[in-house]
């Protein structure tokens, strides 16, 4: 996931061969249009929609012009069509002949998904999952995703699924609850228009723009991840024991990439232990939540050794580590046999710069900032210092138990 929003590759073939194939218009496409028109000015529903697809997509040997479009969706939207409501709803939702209004969006998604459109309802519940337009609502999201899925909207039951996995037993019980006491209904009397899911490509927006990790530093709710995970997000939940829960940015340090957030509740917290500690050829592991598309939300461990003392370009901020880590992994802790937390894993060779440098791939190398570097920043924050765990003493642990420590503080970060 990269939970960013998508533009259907064939609503962009659409445009494309509607721009290239039709530039010369054919007498049957002619003909056709002038029928349409002929219909969709005299009040016919479903003529003003299909118009308004052949303005949208270039059908009928025509440019495609999203504001003539807009008008003919808009005209079959007031009858209650369906397809033409959630056409305009997404017409509000990317910003195409008309502003961008995403309050607009979810009330002619609405519409059309209350009547049965499965594509209103996939870009409805991930209007809900994103809180645009709707207050966020992850019952709903689910809800209406789920009906989507139902009538075969592949990204929707992808999108219901990983709900599932962040929401709360209770909540995926009332979410599937609601979807299965929907009935679909006509949205108006003698609207006329087309009733059920229309074919529409399109826009079908996905609620997550990405994710991280971070772990907890003190019991009652201060987590450490790195700067770049949450950067340019406008919301932040995160997965704990506890469900998921918003969480604040308290302070961040840009330079060393170090965030420090906070949520409520009382959780399990790993000690910071000094990284002048640490020695090259050192055991270390990490626990995080990596590439959660594919491999799910549950915590994963990877472990290896410290490779050097310092990072990329001799960057003394960070370790070098042989810790396998992937795209999520970021913001973790690196933890030592001890269960100490020496290091926040950070970052991973580029492969395309190596391959250019050396003309070879980098096989595990990656970098840790060292908790040296993000002390300062947690020590700013009153009353925080006092709350950090002492760290443990260099006493053999078995693996498994400093495993379990770990992974009880680490959480999934999801931004929006």
């Amino acid at each position: 996931m990269n939970l960013q929003r998508l533009l259907f590759g064939l609503g962009l073939a659409l445009v494309l061969v509607g721009q290239t194939l039709h530039a010369q218009q054919s007498d049957a496409d002619r003909n056709l249009l002038a029928e349409l028109r002929a219909k969709a000015e005299k009040g016919d529903a479903e003529s003003q929609l299909q118009l308004g697809w052949a303005f949208r997509y270039g059908h009928l040997g025509l440019v495609t012009n999203y504001v003539e479009a807009v008008k003919w969706f808009r005209k079959a939207a007031e009858q209650g069509d369906a397809g033409a409501q959630g056409s305009l709803g997404l017409a509000y939702e990317l910003g195409e002949g008309v502003a961008q209004d995403y309050a607009k969006a979810a009330k002619w998604n609405r519409r059309a998904a209350e009547q049965g459109d499965a594509w209103a309802q996939q870009c409805l519940g991930a209007l809900f999952a994103n809180g645009q337009g709707v207050p966020q609502n992850d019952i709903e999201a689910y809800k209406w995703a789920s009906l989507a899925a139902a009538q075969g909207i592949a990204v929707a039951a992808k999108m219901r699924d990983l709900l599932a996995q962040l929401m709360a037993r209770g909540e995926v019980v009332e979410a599937q609850r609601r979807a299965a006491a929907f009935v679909a209904r006509k949205d108006s009397p003698g609207g006329g228009g087309s009733q059920g899911s229309t074919p529409r490509p399109g826009f079908a927006g996905t609620y997550q723009k990405a994710s991280g990790t971070a772990f907890f530093v003190s019991e009652d709710g201060y987590l450490v991840s790195n700067f770049h995970v949450i950067e340019g997000a406008s919301r932040i939940r995160v997965k704990t024991s506890h469900g998921l829960l918003a969480a604040e940015v308290v302070k961040t340090d840009r330079v060393n990439d170090v965030a420090l957030l906070k949520v409520s509740g009382s959780f399990g917290a790993l000690p910071l232990a000094s990284s002048r500690e640490g020695r090259q050829g050192q055991p270390v592991f990490t626990v995080g939540f990596p590439n959660i598309d594919l491999q799910g939300i549950e915590p994963k461990l990877t472990k290896g050794e410290i490779s050097s003392l310092s990072g990329v370009e001799d960057d003394p901020r960070q370790f070098q580590i042989s810790v396998a880590v992937q795209p999520g992994n970021s913001g973790g802790p690196l933890v030592d046999a001890f269960g100490n937390v020496i290091g926040i894993v950070t970052a991973r060779l580029s492969e395309a710069a190596a391959l250019e440098t050396s003309g070879a791939l980098p096989q595990n190398v990656n970098y840790a900032t060292k908790v040296s570097y993000a002390l300062p920043l947690l020590e700013s924050v009153p009353g925080l210092a006092g709350k950090l765990k002492p760290p443990h003493p260099a006493k053999d642990r078995k693996l498994e138990d400093v495993a379990d420590e770990a992974r009880n503080a680490v959480a999934l970060v999801l931004i929006y």
